[in-house]
């Protein structure tokens, strides 16, 4: 059996713990000081940012060939990319178009939007579901269930439907 499964000196655990400890304090750093954006419930565009800095966290850290510098350029270069989209996102409309899922009117008005369940692989036990996690017994107190863009359902009950300003302006998109 070779020994190398089981130790293969000082240098390699020297590596991981510095580049462990620097790489997970330039991670606090750099999300801290983005914002609370980068941490919300997430957007496809967060998501895949924060699946990338996992990976790359995980691979640096294990990694021997990977110097200290290497490891927090690659850290910087993900977050700086994902404040750059989110920049963009906020400030041109193609942009949110490219990179964020709008919501998706699936219930509105006594009516189940078909077409809009089939195309988001959802059923009519999820809007029911949905309606019975925030306090609905029944439909008929719910005005519109929306799939929002992080994937959680919201529901809007009639009595807070108001002038349906947040909700109208998806509803024309499936009638």
């Amino acid at each position: 059996m070779d020994l190398s499964y089981f130790w293969t000196g000082w240098s390699p655990l020297w590596h991981t713990l510095l580049i462990g400890s620097v790489g997970y304090l330039t991670l606090v750093f750099l999300l801290r000081g983005t914002g609370p954006r980068t941490m919300a419930k997430m957007t496809p565009l967060d998501f895949v940012i924060a699946v990338s800095l996992g990976s790359v966290f995980g691979r640096v850290v294990t990694a021997v060939d990977v110097s200290l510098a290497q490891a927090v350029l690659a850290l910087i270069l993900l977050v700086a990319v994902q404040w750059a989209l989110a920049a963009a996102r906020s400030r041109w409309n193609f942009m949110r178009r490219i990179l964020d899922s709008p919501p998706v009117l699936l219930y509105y008005d006594g009516e189940v939007q078909l077409k809009a369940l089939r195309r988001h692989r959802l059923t009519q036990v999820d809007i029911h579901t949905a309606a019975r996690q925030s306090g609905n017994g029944s439909l008929a107190d719910v005005q519109a269930v929306i799939l929002h863009q992080d994937g959680s359902l919201g529901v809007i009950g009639q009595d807070s439907m108001g002038d349906g300003s947040s909700v109208l302006p998806f509803v024309e998109r499936h009638h």
